[in-house]
């Protein structure tokens, strides 16, 4: 019997391709939630206002699939942001800052030469819920 369920939220943007917008282990309480970029989900639209609005938005976005998974932003063990230009970490960084607490979550950060609908911000995360299921 599989231990792990898709999650869906239309509080975020759809999928792009064939994965789920998260999976939820329930064994172990983890949640992996694929990359979201600064997509608004009433739009279907990449936000203006660069990269610390895409951030946001990124953020946003994982939080809704937390939420639909029964957690928030506070659960996030580890990140992985993926930037088309490292000059927009300084900017990546302050919306970091603004949503995530001490003890903040573990993180690497790259450079790739380019993202989906021409985002120049992707974030993914993994997190656990603080009572995992029976």
């Amino acid at each position: 019997m599989s231990t792990h369920q898709s999650i869906r939220t239309d509080a975020a943007p759809a999928a792009l391709g064939p994965y789920s917008q998260g999976v939820s282990d329930t064994a172990s309480g983890l949640i992996f939630c694929s990359g979201q970029i600064g997509i608004d989900p009433t739009r279907g639209e990449l936000v203006t206002g660069g990269a610390e609005a895409e951030a946001r938005q990124c953020l946003r976005n994982l939080g809704a699939i937390l939420a639909a998974a029964g957690c928030g932003l506070g659960e996030v063990l580890r990140t992985v942001v993926y930037l088309t230009d490292l000059a927009d970490f300084a900017a990546v960084n302050l919306v970091y800052a603004e949503l995530f607490r001490d003890p903040f979550p573990a993180r690497a950060t790259v450079q790739v030469s380019a993202l989906p609908k021409g985002a120049r911000v992707e974030i993914e995360a993994v997190a656990r819920r603080k009572h995992a299921p029976a």
